[in-house]
């Protein structure tokens, strides 16, 4: 919905020339919540874009775009994922994997294997394969992981987000476990304060929850928001970690 005082201005300044509409304009962000969150809102969109590659003035642009696509789809033919699963103390797990590195990680909620699959596939852009048998290296990961709520750098793969999809995930991983942090804090930590609703939307796509604990982190009122997988798993999981809640010592903020 367009903000009706922004539109009541232009009309105004339209007559007035150009030189006070930067000024009034900033007169009117101060005062207006709506537009204030809006402008959070997409300088987080914005610094997302400033994560790109800015090409060179003299290159092109449309050749640069072919051969991105050209590299996509070659890392989709080269680097499938493998998907299996596995029980575990939170239910069942979908595991996909790559060598020895861990990419995406499902916690079962009905989804046909199918769908699943597919939306692996456009999330991560890669040739997702369905395989019957779980490797021993990533049973022993996960049953380490439950009981250090850690898993190592290099049984994990990052690689396929944004610089600042990584950033905000790796710092939910520096979280201690049993304890929460609220999504402004995430922000401010990786230097982009007033990215937080950013860094909500990295929380909700992250590929790889309980390993990059999405579930550690809660609204600036210390509620636990929204989740994936639903609010009584988070709760269950922050349980398991030993969180005692929003009033106990170890839920700050």
């Amino acid at each position: 919905m367009r903000c009706r005082e922004v539109e009541a201005l232009w009309d105004e300044l339209r007559g007035e020339g150009m030189p006070s509409l930067r000024q009034a304009v900033k007169m009117h962000l101060r005062n207006c919540p709506p537009c204030q969150d809006l402008y959070e809102e997409y300088e987080g969109v914005a610094y997302c874009l400033s994560c790109l590659e800015v090409p060179e003035p003299s290159c092109d642009l449309a050749k640069k775009i072919v051969l991105h696509i050209a590299q996509i789809r070659q890392r989709t033919r080269s680097a499938p994922l493998f998907l299996s699963s596995l029980q575990s103390p939170v239910g069942r797990l979908f595991v996909g994997y790559n060598g020895a590195r861990i990419a995406f990680v499902g916690i079962d909620r009905g989804e046909p294997i199918r769908s699943l699959r597919e939306r692996i596939q456009a999330r991560l852009k890669r040739e997702v394969v369905l395989e019957a048998n779980l490797p021993l290296w990533v049973r022993r990961t996960f049953s380490q992981f439950f009981k250090t709520w850690h898993v190592d750098d290099e049984h994990v793969d990052l690689s396929d987000l944004t610089p600042f999809e990584q950033a905000a995930l790796k710092k939910a991983a520096q979280i201690p476990p049993g304890q929460v942090r609220s999504y402004g804090w995430v922000a401010h930590e990786i230097g982009h304060p007033k990215a937080a609703r950013a860094v909500g939307q990295v929380m909700a796509r992250n590929p790889l929850p309980l390993l990059f604990p999405c579930h550690r982190v809660v609204d600036s009122s210390g509620n636990l928001h929204n989740y994936g997988y639903g609010l009584e798993m988070k709760a269950r999981i922050l349980r398991m970690e030993g969180y005692r809640g929003a009033g106990g010592n170890n839920g700050r903020l």
